[in-house]
């Protein structure tokens, strides 16, 4: 089950102007920068209700980000739901014809297991699915 949209992602080709631009734009300060090492990404969150814009700059090249920006420019990348079971989730997607990016959850950032769907079966939209690890590990959500 979908539980809110947990993020927007959006490329962006230098973090430190973009999170000046945002702080701006949006009235709240960045709350966490961080990079993930898998993923070729160094990110900026920021609070906004219940979800949250994240800012993604590419670390290299080979970056999916960097190749991007490279093919669309900076804008917005992708969208990103909080499930409760994210294992359960792709197995239910992937029955139901979904192409899927990755079958098993990986790690994003804020230490969320992510797994990505293909855009060619949401309709043009890279969507992004996650689940918050520390209620997994606290026994909240069962895996």
């Amino acid at each position: 089950m979908i539980k809110k949209i947990e993020h927007i992602g959006i490329a962006v080709k230098c973090l430190e102007d973009s999170i000046s631009r945002f702080e701006k734009l949006l009235g709240t300060k960045c709350y966490k920068i961080e990079e993930v090492e898998e993923q070729k990404v160094k990110t900026a969150f920021f609070k906004v209700g219940e979800s949250k814009i994240e800012l993604l700059e590419a670390t290299s090249s080979e970056s999916p980000i960097a190749k991007f920006i490279e093919k669309r420019g900076e804008g917005i990348h992708h969208i990103a739901f909080e499930v409760e079971n994210l294992e359960t989730k792709l197995k239910e997607l992937k029955e139901l014809s979904f192409q899927l990016i990755d079958d098993e959850p990986k790690i994003g950032a804020e230490n969320f297991l992510i797994a990505f769907i293909h855009p060619k079966s949401s309709n043009g939209v890279l969507t992004e699915l996650c689940q918050e690890q520390s209620k997994i590990n606290q026994g909240i959500v069962k895996k």
